[in-house]
């Protein structure tokens, strides 16, 4: 498969060449900063508890279509509107209806083919009583009209500002996710049912533009306003519906899919329109290596566009991302969200990342086929740090009431990436990638939603492996391993032992993983895939060259730190030097089975930071502080003539 993803590689150069793009002005080098941006701008600034406006209980019928009318002006933070919801109900005896709607808001009228409902608005619901039983999956229709000014807590579900630091501009904008759709509009706040198809039409003061979701059908003056039609008709859960208002610029891009050129429609302040332009240019190639990798653009058939809004970060909103910033970094975590999030949306928000994880790893897949794959290294380094930074910590999302942990950087994101990127590793490219095409593409779960045993059944059908043990470490359970290998060569055979230790071995006390090891010489270098079942596994290896130095997992495919590898000469000086006790608490004793008169050590934490360091010339013992030190797994590495070895401790 090593050829599969180099024709990958020259078809993403191709790609660029024939596109006559330049990324002289994009900087595409990853880092944690334009990382914590995007993490940020979808966690907000709400710490603690979501208490208003969990996803809802609503679960009586199907949605089949929202006509969503709205005027607003984005010098006023108010909205006014009417929402008329096509829908089917799922069961017998269905006499009345609800929507989640915050009760910060008025909801002023229900009308039922043509005559006002009664109906009642408290605890955030609003309930019309219907004149009659309508029948089981019998379409029907209903509008509700409301207005007030939005809550907007959680997500910063509904935000007004001003750009433009001269003319201060206002600008308006939504943004749902994760339960704040309900402090904006009338819906059913729901990860279980999409609607079918929206129109979105919006009124507002005729110097200002309207961007939303789908295609733009037309834009009718109004006395002093206008009003924008926008029409969307794939399935989309509540949460992606949008729309943004402010003196937009517009500029558009065309992304070649063979005979077929799909629209990117932008809509960007005017001040930062050239920026915008000029950065813009890594979003063609970018969908083009999607479309490779994982199929057509999900919403070919319209558009896809890009928002700028008043948040650092961006937001996937469906057909439409918003974005605070145009880094490389944002534009392809966003874009990887039309496919992992909006065409397939998690299911339960314990799942979330099946939207955050892969947006992340296709984010670094476009390092490793593009910019001539040099900052791939860098991002599997950094997520890898990420992971690795904390001993514990799981990918399933033990809160959803915390908006901190279903967004949480390290695990949703990085944590979630990683354990793709090594799964990919474990099963092979073939067996990963088509895997991630059925998954996108199974008539279940397409323009639908999916929990994290939907994903998984697709890999192990893919792969004919049970993969039960691999989601049960790394989905659910807690922690990483660290590995001590040691290694001899006897003639053409070299001997390796490879123990392990857990970072949180009351969650997994074991991690079984096929190893990548490294053996070299000045003119051979080969990997060997070593399946190790349990600590203190013994392997032979026959090569036909003298070993000079071992590596494990040279192209950082595994998630682990604190490693040590050591060959026969370390390991002399390893069996000289003794520590106790281990685990401890505030301080370790460490003795020298003979005095050395150029030792010295290093106290590391997992992810490679020196805590301490000292020298032990010319002793026979040396007493090592831990005071200050946080508790958890460390290293001691050892160094004395050119020699290098470690152990690993726990400070408790």
């Amino acid at each position: 498969m090593k050829k599969y993803f180099l024709n990958l590689f020259f078809v993403s150069l191709l790609i660029i060449y024939r596109t006559g793009i330049s990324f002289a002005q994009v900087n595409p080098m990853p880092t944690d900063k334009h990382f914590k941006e995007i993490v940020e701008s979808e966690m907000k600034a709400h710490a603690g508890k979501i208490k208003p406006h969990p996803l809802t209980t609503i679960n009586d019928y199907d949605i089949k279509y929202h006509r969503c009318m709205w005027k607003v002006d984005p010098a006023i933070d108010f909205i006014a509107g009417n929402i008329t919801t096509y829908f089917k109900p799922l069961a017998a005896g269905f006499d009345s209806i609800k929507f989640d709607l915050s009760d910060s808001l008025g909801a002023d009228s229900v009308k039922y083919h043509g005559s006002s409902l009664a109906f009642t608005h408290k605890s955030n619901i609003v309930t019309a009583f219907l004149p009659a039983t309508i029948p089981a999956n019998t379409l029907d229709s209903i509008t509700v009209f409301y207005k007030g000014v939005p809550p907007s807590s959680g997500f910063g579900s509904f935000g007004v500002g001003t750009h433009d630091t001269v003319n201060h501009t206002p600008v308006m904008w939504t943004l749902s996710e994760p339960y704040g759709a309900s402090e904006w509009w009338p819906c059913k706040n729901s990860l279980t049912d999409k609607i079918d198809s929206v129109d979105i039409i919006v009124t507002t003061p005729a110097a200002y533009k309207v961007a939303s979701n789908g295609l733009l059908l037309s834009v009718t003056p109004s006395g002093p306003d206008k009003i924008f039609r926008w029409k969307h008709r794939y399935p989309i859960a509540t949460y992606l519906i949008c729309f943004a208002t402010t003196n937009y610029s517009q500029f558009s891009q065309n992304v070649p899919f063979g005979a077929t050129n799909l629209p990117i429609q932008n809509y960007i302040y005017p001040e930062d329109s050239a920026e915008a332009a000029s950065k813009f240019v890594t979003v063609v190639p970018v969908m083009q290596l999607y479309d490779t990798l994982f199929g057509v653009y999900p919403y070919v058939n319209e558009k896809y566009g890009m928002t700028q809004f008043g948040w650092g970060g961006g937001m996937e909103h469906q057909s439409m991302t918003f974005l605070g910033g145009f880094d490389h970094e944002l534009t392809a975590h966003e874009l990887g969200h039309q496919w992992f999030g909006d065409k397939v949306t998690c299911a339960s928000w314990r799942d979330i990342w099946l939207n955050e994880g892969f947006a992340t790893y296709l984010t670094g897949l476009t390092y490793e086929h593009m910019f001539g794959g040099i900052y791939w290294p860098i991002y599997k380094s950094l997520k890898r740090g990420s992971v690795t930074s904390a001993p514990n910590g799981s990918v399933w999302c033990s809160d959803t009431t915390s908006v901190n942990r279903i967004f949480d950087g390290r695990l949703s994101y990085d944590k979630g990436a990683a354990i793709l990127h090594q799964l990919r590793w474990a099963i092979g490219d073939s067996a990963f990638f088509t895997a991630l095409k059925n998954y996108l593409n199974d008539p279940k779960l397409s323009y639908g939603f999916a929990y994290t045993s939907d994903l998984k059944t697709h890999f192990e059908t893919s792969s004919g492996q049970n993969l039960t043990w691999y989601f049960h470490d790394w989905f659910t359970g807690e922690g990483f391993p660290s590995y001590q290998i040691t290694w001899n060569q006897s003639g053409n055979t070299v001997n390796l032992t490879v123990n392990q230790t857990a970072s949180y071995p009351s969650s997994i006390p074991f991690f079984g993983l096929p190893l990548p090891i490294e053996f070299k010489d000045q003119t051979h270098d080969t990997i060997i895939r070593l399946n190790h079942t349990f600590s203190g596994q013994t392997f032979s290896v026959t090569l036909p060259f003298a070993v000079d130095s071992v590596k494990l997992d040279p192209d950082i495919w595994l998630i682990s730190n604190g490693n040590t590898v050591t060959g026969i000469k370390e390991y002399e000086l390893d069996k000289e030097i003794s520590v106790f006790p281990n685990p401890a608490t505030d301080k370790v004793q460490i003795i020298f089975g003979k005095i050395f008169s150029n030792m010295s050590l290093e106290l590391m934490d997992v992810s490679g930071r020196t805590v301490k360091s000292l020298s032990a010339n010319g002793m026979k013992s040396i007493v090592l502080d831990l005071n200050g030190c946080s508790k958890g797994n460390y290293i001691l590495q050892f160094k004395s003539g050119g020699l290098i070895t470690g152990k690993n401790i726990v400070i408790q």
